[in-house]
């Protein structure tokens, strides 16, 4: 019978033996300059408040994995119109949610369309730990996470999501616009700019822990007045996210569908694994969703945050306006990043 803990524990103890060999050889796996170094890096705003999370895991020696669990779960909480039960619902008026997450030996566990669970990262983390698959959707994945001790919650949408939806059903257009995730854009009304358009939300996590080692994790509530079945690149893994230890991470963020289809953070990552700095391969994955879509990219956003395993740091976009936060001994701070447009 399948045992994924007894799995997992001969592979690390086989992968530590090794390591002590190899170390024995005068190989060093740790990056001189990024021992000791542990960074947190977050998609929007958002990322701030999920970073200080996940500081109080990297500053204690912790793991990159717990850290971006229980960075994103603080944005999961919040009670708002964007990611978490509180957020915009689907057009049949259900709040559905997607997230995965991965470590650094290529563990990952993703759910989607999953309802009435307040922390689905925590969910795909278990899917990862817990299974022999990488993703469940719906009622299985529910159902799992009930098994797993997780309580099912009342859906109550929060109060600028329920206006939002309410708004929404007098003329029920979807018409995505770019950027909404931004606090300065939702200076207006949360997920809404003047003309009355709507989009979606998603945060994304990267860090690398005091050891070097690095994790990510992304959580959705996916496009606001989305199709009911709708899922995005959030619970991929190689396109909302994707984590290579020996070269380096990357999370996205934005229109989702274009994201899958170029498998936006695999790309990311193997662009670092052939040299590029961080905002370089994330500007080339841009670049490639730009020359898919032409002039017609114009209209939609699609933005790629990436660490590199010497601690660098880079994103780029196609439109301006995304945001990302980072977190480390020496800063804490918002950035903006550069766009094609």
């Amino acid at each position: 019978m399948f045992n994924r803990r007894k799995f997992l524990q001969s592979s690390f103890l086989s992968s530590m033996g090794l390591a002590f060999a190899k170390k024995d050889m005068g190989t060093e796996y740790v990056y001189p300059n990024v021992l000791n170094n542990p960074v947190v890096i977050s998609t929007w705003d958002a990322g701030l408040e999920a970073n200080k999370a996940a500081w109080e895991v990297l500053n204690k020696g912790g793991r990159a994995l717990d850290a971006v669990e229980k960075g994103v779960m603080v944005t999961e909480s919040s009670l708002n119109c964007c990611v978490g039960l509180g957020a915009n619902p689907d057009r049949d008026g259900y709040v559905t949610l997607d997230a995965c997450i991965m470590d650094d030996r290529f563990n990952c566990g993703g759910v989607a369309f999953l309802e009435r669970i307040k922390h689905p990262i925590s969910v795909a983390r278990r899917v990862m730990e817990k299974t022999p698959h990488v993703l469940l959707v719906g009622i299985g994945a529910q159902q799992f996470a009930v098994a797993e001790g997780f309580p099912l919650e009342e859906q109550k949408l929060s109060e600028s999501a329920e206006k939002a939806y309410q708004d929404w059903l007098k003329k029920s257009e979807y018409k995505p616009v770019i950027n909404v995730e931004n606090t300065k854009a939702q200076a207006f009304a949360p997920h809404k700019l003047p003309n009355g358009e709507w989009n979606h939300d998603t945060i994304g996590m990267v860090a690398m822990d005091a050891s070097g080692n690095l994790s990510g994790s992304c959580t959705t509530s996916g496009m606001g007045f989305k199709m009911r079945g709708r899922v995005g690149d959030s619970p991929i893994i190689g396109a909302g996210l994707y984590v290579d230890n020996e070269v380096g991470a990357a999370t996205s963020t934005g229109q989702g569908e274009d994201v899958i289809r170029i498998c936006g953070t695999h790309t990311v990552v193997e662009f670092l694994r052939q040299g590029f700095s961080p905002e370089q391969a994330c500007k080339k994955a841009v670049e490639r969703i730009y020359k898919a879509k032409g002039e017609s990219a114009r209209s939609i956003q699609v933005g790629f945050l990436a660490l590199n395993k010497k601690g660098e740091i880079g994103a780029f976009c196609l439109q301006k306006g995304f945001t990302y936060a980072v977190k480390n001994n020496k800063e804490e701070k918002l950035y903006s990043a550069k766009s094609w447009f």
